[in-house]
C-alpha cells in the first residue's frame, strides 16, 4: 500500500474560523486520496497559555469539526488534524481522523498531557489504532501529539498492536529546548520501530521540532524549513515497514503491558 502524504506546516490561533480556513487552504493544494496531516490544536488554536479557552465557543467549534468531515469527504482526501475538544463539561486535546470516503473517523485523546494543560484538560485513557482505507486497501495507524514523544513505550506499544504509520502531531515551540533534540527523537521513533513516521508541527520562530517524513530504516525523507509556513509532499510505500527489531525484542527479560 502507497500513500500520498501532505504535510501543513500553517499557524493555529484562537479563531475557529480563521483556522478552519487555514485547513481549508492546505486542503485545496491536496489530490484526491492524499492524506493531509496538520499541527495539533489547529482547529480550535492551542498556545502556552490556555485562558482563551475559557472564551471559545464551543458550538462553533463542535459545526467546525463537522464541516473539515464534511471537506475530507467531498475532496476524497484524509484528513488529520489536532484540536481541543469540548468533552463532558471539559476540555481534552485530540487527534482527529476524518475517511476520505465519509467512513468512520477516528478520535486520539492525548494520554501524556503537557505541564500547562494539566490543569485545564482531562487525559486520555487508552492508545488507540484506526484503520486507513486506500484504493480498496487498507492498513493500521496510529497518532502521537507533542510531549508524547518523550515517551517512547507508547510508541513501541502502538508499532506491537499494528500501526505501521505513526502520524505526530505537535504545536512545539519552546525556545528553552535544545536545538535537534526532538528531531532526534522523531527519527529513534521511526527506526526503533521500524515504521514511518509523520510529523506535522507549527511554523514559528522557536519552533524545536521539524514537519517531516521519517522512514522505518530512520532516514528523513522530506522535511519542511523551521519557522516559515509550508507544505510537503511525499509519497510513502507501508511494503519497508517490518517487524524484524520487534521480533527480536526479549520478552522473557522485559514484557510491554
Amino acid at each position: 500500500m502507497r500513500l500520498s502524504i501532505l504535510v501543513g506546516q500553517v499557524t493555529a490561533g484562537w479563531d475557529v474560523k480563521g483556522n478552519f480556513a487555514t485547513a481549508r487552504e492546505v486542503v485545496d493544494e491536496a489530490r484526491g486520496g492524499d492524506v493531509v496531516v496538520l499541527p495539533e490544536g489547529l482547529l480550535s488554536g492551542y498556545g502556552e497559555d490556555l485562558g482563551p479557552l475559557d472564551h471559545l465557543d464551543r458550538d462553533e467549534l463542535v459545526a467546525a469539526v463537522g464541516e473539515l468531515r464534511e471537506l475530507a469527504r467531498s475532496r476524497a482526501v484524509h484528513i488529520l488534524c489536532g484540536s481541543l475538544l469540548p468533552e463532558d463539561g471539559g476540555w481534552v486535546n485530540a487527534g482527529l481522523y476524518f475517511a476520505a470516503d465519509g467512513g468512520p473517523g477516528h478520535v486520539y485523546r492525548k494520554i501524556n498531557l503537557a505541564m500547562n494543560e494539566r490543569e485545564g484538560l482531562r487525559a486520555g485513557d487508552r492508545l488507540t489504532t484506526f484503520a486507513l482505507r486506500q484504493g480498496g486497501e487498507s492498513d493500521v495507524v496510529a497518532m502521537q501529539l507533542c510531549r508524547e514523544i518523550r515517551f517512547p513505550e507508547q510508541w513501541q506499544y502502538l508499532a506491537a498492536g499494528g500501526a505501521r504509520v505513526l502520524f505526530y502531531l505537535t504545536n512545539a515551540a519552546n525556545p528553552n529546548e535544545p536545538a535537534g533534540v526532538w528531531r532526534s527523537h522523531l527519527v529513534s521513533r521511526a527506526a526503533e520501530n521500524q515504521r514511518f513516521v509523520v510529523s506535522a508541527n507549527i511554523p514559528d520562530p522557536a519552533q524545536h521540532c521539524p514537519s517531516m517524513i521519517v522512514s522505518p530504516r530512520g532516514e528523513v525523507v522530506a522535511e519542511l524549513p523551521p519557522g516559515q509556513s509550508g507544505l510537503l509532499r511525499h509519497t510513502i510505500d507501508l511494503a519497508e515497514v517490518s517487524d524484524w527489531y520487534l521480533g527480536q525484542r526479549r520478552t522473557d527479560v522485559v514484557r510491554l503491558t
